[in-house]
């Protein structure tokens, strides 16, 4: 026997079902995020055809979850001491590509010699953290490749230690982040300074950068060996500039491979590393990336084209 219905339940009935649908709609039908303004004077719009290219995953959340060491000036830091929003070079190209995706690129603090394994741990969908494309890194993560910069040495100002050579640093202590391709690179100093009959570079390992800075500063150690946009950007603000100097060239820093920095993608998310390097690419096209690094002034570290594993070493 059917049972009488109301025209007021049927009502109520159609705008639980409106409601419903408003709120619980499958990953396809998901609204995508509208433009994003990224820099006061770069708006970035959603592309549809690049947000069908994403895991269904991502889709669903409309989130991509990033892995940044911070601080890592000026790629990745806080706006304001003690704060937590972040800025940076990574920060402002990810809201970019994210907003190309129609997703969000939620970055989240993670120690850099820890990043790899939460990705492969499933805590994270990428890595941005000025994190050199390496060979050995491969394995663990696919890259995007977005930048690329060499080595510099952090010194402390007028440079004082004298160092105009890398085997200047040879039987002196210096500093350097755990887990980086520049503590990699200074272990291969090495063999100058044997070679040479010196005593070996008493190489000083740090959990942040900003630990070995503050170990410049306090005389632990002679310089700081690190990505040379950061230390140019750390010589030119700390204490209004009158804190530290940089050293640069590969005279000074020794011979290094051209590998690029790269967005590490976990491998088993398909379909997001093409999504990436399109979306990097449309940006690219479009003169968005070059206005990203135009507002930290490092248009030398731009590459011409997004390329995946592009890893010389």
């Amino acid at each position: 026997m059917r049972s009488h219905v109301t025209p007021a339940v049927v009502l109520a009935a159609v705008a639980a079902l409106a409601v419903s649908a408003c709120t619980t709609g499958t990953a396809d039908s998901r609204p995508t995020p509208g433009p994003v303004a990224v820099l006061p004077d770069l708006t970035v719009e959603p592309d549809p055809q690049l947000h069908a290219m994403l895991p269904e995953s991502i889709r669903t959340t409309n989130t991509v979850r990033v892995a940044t060491d911070i601080p890592y000036p000026p790629f990745e830091m806080y706006a304001n001491e003690g704060g937590k929003q972040i800025t940076g070079i990574d920060y402002d190209l990810g809201q970019a590509i994210g907003a190309r995706l129609g997703v969000r690129f939620d970055f989240k603090a993670q120690k850099f010699d820890g990043i790899l394994p939460a990705v492969q741990a499933g805590k994270f969908d990428a890595v941005m953290s000025a994190m050199t494309d390496k060979t050995a890194r491969q394995k663990s993560v696919d890259f995007v490749d977005y930048l690329n910069a060499g080595p510099g040495w952090l010194v402390a100002k007028g440079n004082p230690a004298g160092i105009t050579v890398v085997t200047d640093v040879c039987g002196k202590p210096v500093g350097v982040q755990t887990g980086t391709n520049h503590q990699k690179l200074l272990q291969q100093r090495q063999r100058l300074c044997e070679a040479k009959g010196l005593p070996p570079i008493r190489i000083l390992t740090f959990s942040k950068d900003s630990e070995a800075q503050l170990a410049l500063r306090s005389g632990k150690v002679v310089a700081d060996y690190l990505d040379e946009v950061t230390a140019a950007y750390v010589a030119s603000t700390a204490d209004g500039g009158n804190a530290f100097s940089t050293v640069t060239g590969r005279a000074a820093v020794g011979e290094y491979s051209a590998s690029p920095m790269g967005i590490g993608i976990a491998k088993d998310h398909a379909g997001l590393k093409e999504a990436v390097r399109a979306a990097l690419q449309s940006l690219m096209d479009d003169g968005s990336y070059l206005k990203i690094l135009g507002k930290y002034k490092v248009l030398n570290i731009a590459i011409p084209k997004a390329t995946v594993n592009g890893a010389l070493d």
